[in-house]
């Protein structure tokens, strides 16, 4: 039991060994070159095995704000390494979604051209991808999960007496679940929010559009579970934080020349 209580005491030793673009302690291990590997392989599944949206319009709209606000980025976080090149799909999927993998891929659903009304709605969602691959959530996320299975390995050999075999490693799963992964992903979201924010509005599109796009998916995505077991900030919680970053990114978005990205 000492022994992979002494393993975890490692792990959340080495927990500062990195900094994110927002100055945030973090633990990433995994090289980056096997992590673009990983999300090229994954992106170039779901290219072959979901359907692409191939409506022209959608197609430019999205590639425009996407072009946008990576130069924005690029501006804003001049010390960030960033992806040789960007690779943005729209798939065919009627959910309000997106997502972005290690690499520089992000996927749009047909969905969230739904829900996000506006090009600077759009760009809330899109610049928030493009802040999770700057601040690379993948490989700490991909590192917590090696080290959590690390743990409970260990444990699962040396463990003794009572809690000792199965019933105590899904304890411990349960319990590092709940007090590693969950919250880490919640500080993930909500740091991609923060970055998204100032992001777009580098990019000259207004950020006040942010808190309009997530009242629209709270009015279009209905019930949500407790936020304590959920990866993602409720709205109200994402609506909150984005408010209080509203000053700084309302001075970005009045010094920022707008952009020509028409919806």
């Amino acid at each position: 039991m000492s022994r992979g209580l002494s393993v975890l005491a490692v792990l959340l030793a080495l927990a500062g060994c990195g900094e994110t673009p927002t100055g945030r302690s973090q633990l990433a291990l995994v090289p980056e070159g096997l992590m673009a590997e990983m999300g090229g392989d994954a992106f170039a599944e779901m290219r072959q095995t979901r359907p692409i949206e191939r409506d022209p319009a959608a197609n430019r709209l999205v590639q425009c704000v996407a072009r946008e606000l990576v130069a924005a980025a690029e501006t804003r976080y001049p010390e960030v390494e960033m992806p040789e090149a960007w690779e943005v799909v729209v798939f065919d999927d009627p959910s309000p979604n997106a997502f972005a993998l290690p690499g520089g891929r992000i996927g749009v659903h047909t969905g969230l051209l739904r829900v996000a009304e506006t090009p600077d709605q759009l760009a809330a969602v899109i610049g928030h991808e493009v802040a999770h691959v700057l601040a690379d959530h993948g490989n700490e996320r991909f590192t917590q999960q090696l080290g959590i299975k690390a743990v409970l390995l260990v444990v699962g050999l040396v463990g003794e007496g009572e809690l000792a075999g199965e019933g105590l490693r899904q304890a411990l799963g349960l319990g590092a679940r709940l007090g590693i992964a969950l919250p880490f992903s919640r500080a993930h979201e909500e740091e991609a929010d923060r970055m998204g924010l100032a992001i777009m509005a580098t990019a000259g599109f207004d950020p006040r559009q942010s808190v309009a796009l997530w009242r629209n998916m709270a009015r279009a995505g209905g019930g949500q579970p407790p936020e304590f077991l959920s990866t993602h900030p409720a709205h109200g919680s994402r609506i909150e934080a984005l408010e209080r970053d509203m000053s700084d990114a309302m001075a970005a978005y009045r010094n920022a020349s707008k952009t020509g990205c028409a919806g």
